[in-house]
C-alpha cells in the first residue's frame, strides 16, 4: 500500500553553501586549516523548523558532485526535503568567515561569482510542483543578490506562491558585499517583497530597501514601532514583522526581539549572554522560531519569547544550524543560560 505524501507546511528557496571557518579562532592570515559546515540562510531555517517537526522543503540549484551531495545529505538528517534541488553547472558557493571575539568584529569573504546558484535562470525550476501542496514559501534577501537571474527566479516563484494562495515568508537579509550585477537592493528588493505576510527585518535594512529612517535617540521598542508603521504603508499584506537586537553590556552581549502581529506590539525577554560561540545563523534560528510559532497558533507573545529563546541558543553552537530541540527551547525560556550539567 503506497502512503500519500504529508502536504509540505513551509518551501524555502536561495543558495546553498559550504562556509570555511578559520580554525582555532585564528585570523585569515594565520590559520594553516578551516572547518567545513554547510549554510544558507534558507537551509538554516529549514533545518530548525524540521528539528521543530515542522515538515520542509529545500529548493536550490547545486553541482551534481559529492561537495553538494554531502551538504544535502546533512539537510536530509535533519529531516529538511531536498527532491527537489536541481542539478547543474560546476560550482557550490562558498564564504570563508574569520572568528571575532569582544574586541574586533567576525569577518566574511564571499567567493559565490559563477556559482550554480547564480546561473540559475527562469524555467529550470518547476514552481507548480515544488510549492505544490506547501503552506508557506520562504526566501531570503540574499536569494536575489547574486545575479540578475537569480532575482528573476525569485519573481518567478512569488508569482506562483501568491497565484495558489501560498503564505509568503520574506527575511530582508541585506548583504551589502553581495550586490555586485549592476543593480542596488533598493532597485530589486520592494518589487519582490510586495506580496509578504510574514517578514523578518532590521532597522539597517530596512533603511536601504525603503529609505525608513528611524530616530536614533528612541528605545529600541519605538524604532521598531516607528519602523513597523513606516513597513506596513509599503508592504500592505504584512500581517506580521519579527525584529532581533544584539547590544553589549561590557563583555556580555543582550538580545532581545519584537514583534508586530496584527497591528499590536510585542517584546520578548532581553537575555544576557555571557558567552558567543557562533553568532552567524542567530537570524535564521529567529526567523524559524518566529514560522513555528505562526504554524502552530501560539499567542504573539509566546512566539517572540520562543523566536528569542531559539536565537539565544543558536549562538552557543558551531556553524550557522540550529541543532536544538523543542525541549531544550521551552528549557531556556523557563530558565535562561545555564552552566549546569545534564546527566
Amino acid at each position: 500500500m503506497m502512503m500519500t505524501p504529508s502536504p509540505v507546511q513551509l518551501t524555502a528557496f536561495g543558495e546553498f553553501m559550504m562556509r570555511l571557518h578559520s580554525a582555532g579562532s585564528q585570523r585569515f592570515l594565520q590559520t594553516q586549516e578551516y572547518k567545513a559546515y554547510y549554510a544558507g540562510a534558507e537551509a538554516n531555517a529549514c533545518v530548525l523548523l524540521s528539528r521543530l517537526g515542522v515538515t520542509t522543503r529545500y529548493v536550490t540549484r547545486v553541482p551534481q558532485n559529492d561537495l553538494a551531495l554531502a551538504g544535502l545529505q546533512q539537510l536530509q538528517s535533519h529531516g529538511v526535503a531536498t527532491d527537489h534541488v536541481v542539478y547543474g553547472g560546476d560550482k557550490l558557493g562558498l564564504y570563508f568567515t574569520e572568528p571575532g571575539n569582544h574586541i574586533r568584529p567576525t569577518r566574511v569573504i564571499y567567493d559565490r561569482a559563477g556559482s550554480s546558484y547564480a546561473a540559475l535562470q527562469p524555467g529550470m525550476i518547476d514552481w507548480k510542483k515544488s510549492l505544490h501542496d506547501s503552506k508557506y514559501f520562504h526566501w531570503s534577501g540574499v536569494a536575489p543578490a547574486v545575479s540578475q537571474s537569480a532575482a528573476d527566479v525569485c519573481a518567478e516563484a512569488l508569482a506562483v506562491a501568491k497565484q495558489h494562495g501560498v503564505i509568503i515568508s520574506a527575511d530582508f537579509n541585506y548583504r551589502s558585499t553581495l550586490w555586485k550585477y549592476g543593480k542596488k537592493a533598493a532597485d530589486i528588493m520592494p518589487a519582490l517583497l510586495q506580496p509578504s505576510e510574514v517578514v523578518v527585518a532590521d532597522l539597517d535594512s530596512a533603511a536601504v530597501y525603503y529609505g525608513i529612517d528611524t530616530d536614533a535617540h528612541a528605545s529600541l521598542e519605538d524604532r521598531f514601532k516607528q519602523c513597523s508603521e513606516a513597513l506596513q504603508k509599503q508592504l500592505p499584506d504584512m500581517k506580521t514583522l519579527g525584529m532581533s537586537f544584539r547590544k553589549t553590556d561590557g563583555p556580555v552581549h543582550i538580545y532581545s526581539s519584537a514583534l508586530m502581529h496584527n497591528r499590536q506590539y510585542y517584546f520578548s525577554t532581553a537575555y544576557r549572554l555571557p558567552f558567543i560561540t557562533d553568532q552567524i545563523g542567530t537570524g535564521d534560528a529567529f526567523t524559524a522560531g518566529i514560522l513555528y510559532g505562526l504554524m502552530n497558533g501560539l499567542e504573539p507573545q509566546d512566539i517572540i519569547e520562543f523566536a528569542t529563546a531559539c536565537g539565544a541558543l543558536k549562538q552557543s553552537i558551531h556553524g550557522d544550524w540550529a541543532i536544538i530541540s523543542k525541549p531544550e527551547v521551552e528549557q531556556f525560556i523557563q530558565t535562561g543560560s545555564s552552566g549546569r550539567i545534564i546527566r
